[in-house]
């Protein structure tokens, strides 16, 4: 069985912007806030993105499974909660969750299917040895 680790979480605050004209999140933003997550994992593991772009690098994501509990609305206070597991050396899944981090609501949980690939062939590429160490 792979290795799955807990990432730091990431809070944050539902402002207007995150919003429709109903006041509830809109749905895509969800994925807006799994994905500063999964950056946030990266930065704190010393993974560049900007410099893996720079070398034609780069994670792309494969799938997103996504499932709506609850709407999160203006004023809320969220924690996006993290655990990825690596499927191969250039492919690891992320469970994300949104709750309420007050009171605990869940309100959207999802898995991530991210993948790494050379940008000028498209094709899946070894992580780097640093983000392979973290997974050891």
């Amino acid at each position: 069985m792979n290795k799955a680790i807990k990432c730091n979480s990431i809070n944050l605050k539902i402002y207007v912007e995150d919003t429709d004209f109903q006041g509830v999140v809109y749905h895509a933003n969800y994925i807006k806030f799994f994905e500063r997550a999964r950056s946030e994992f990266l930065a704190l593991n010393n993974i560049s993105q900007s410099k893996l772009r720079k070398n034609n690098l780069a994670f792309v994501i494969k799938s997103i499974n996504i499932k709506y509990i609850a709407a999160a609305e203006l004023g809320d206070e969220i924690v996006v909660n993290s655990v990825v597991e690596k499927k191969s050396d250039a492919r690891m899944i992320f469970n994300q969750k949104v709750v309420n981090s007050k009171t605990g609501i869940e309100y959207v949980s999802g898995d991530v299917e991210v993948c790494f690939i050379n940008l000028l062939t498209k094709k899946p590429q070894k992580f780097p040895d640093d983000l392979l160490l973290i997974f050891k």
